[in-house]
């Protein structure tokens, strides 16, 4: 049975990140496997201090929190998922404090031209990353993908990372409103009703996607 590690960065505990997460963990549970789901702005993290004595002890040097449970968690999973809102172009604050964490799970050195990142422990893993944003496109989330993509290159080159995203959900549960409650937020908005048919297809499409990849995934090899 694969291990199946996912973290919530939303503080929305009925938000759009979390109707998603959902419905990955629901086609996981299709398997049998047994998802850990953490919520960062509950956990008890320090912030990274960018000390730099990771690179000699191997770990993080911060101590009295939940880093090192949660780490040993994050080595020793076959599937990671991170889903999270986008806050002003990128994560919200405590999914980013737990990300500066994953400074300690690699050696960094310094070169002419640039950083050389070298895993402690190299990963092969699924890395999902499942993004709820408000804006029309895309765009708005590409610091974060651009983030995952590096995370996922540095940390192994057997990784695979699969990254969904849901656009114009900018109100608490919309990704699951029907056609003719999109309607009616829209013209809340001042957005054109004619979009509520389209985007409604669009957002039980994605729950769908969300369920099949968990399915998938969370498959015996």
């Amino acid at each position: 049975m694969k291990k199946i590690l996912a973290f919530n960065g939303s503080p929305r505990p009925s938000g759009n990140t979390a109707h998603l997460l959902r419905a990955f963990l629901s086609g996981t549970e299709e398997n049998g496997s047994d998802a850990e789901l953490f919520h960062p702005h509950k956990l008890k993290l320090k912030e990274c201090t960018g000390c730099l004595r990771c690179n000699v002890l191997k770990r993080c040097s911060l101590r009295d929190d939940e880093w090192g449970e949660i780490s040993s968690k994050i080595v020793e999973s076959d599937v990671l998922i991170f889903g999270s809102p986008i806050y002003f172009h990128h994560v919200p604050s405590a999914m980013k404090k737990l990300l500066d964490r994953f400074r300690s799970l690699v050696h960094v050195r310094v070169t002419e031209t640039g950083l050389i990142h070298t895993p402690y422990h190299e990963w092969n893993k699924d890395i999902v990353v499942i993004l709820s944003l408000g804006a029309s496109q895309i765009d708005d989330a590409q610091p974060v993908i651009d983030l995952f993509s590096y995370l996922s290159k540095i940390m192994g080159p057997g990784n695979r990372l699969h990254v969904l995203t849901g656009t114009r959900l900018a109100m608490i549960n919309q990704v699951r409103h029907s056609e003719e409650d999109l309607i009616a937020l829209y013209r809340k908005m001042g957005l054109p009703a004619k979009l509520a048919a389209d985007d409604f297809i669009k957002n039980s499409e994605l729950l769908v996607e969300c369920h099949e990849l968990g399915k998938r995934l969370s498959t015996p090899e």
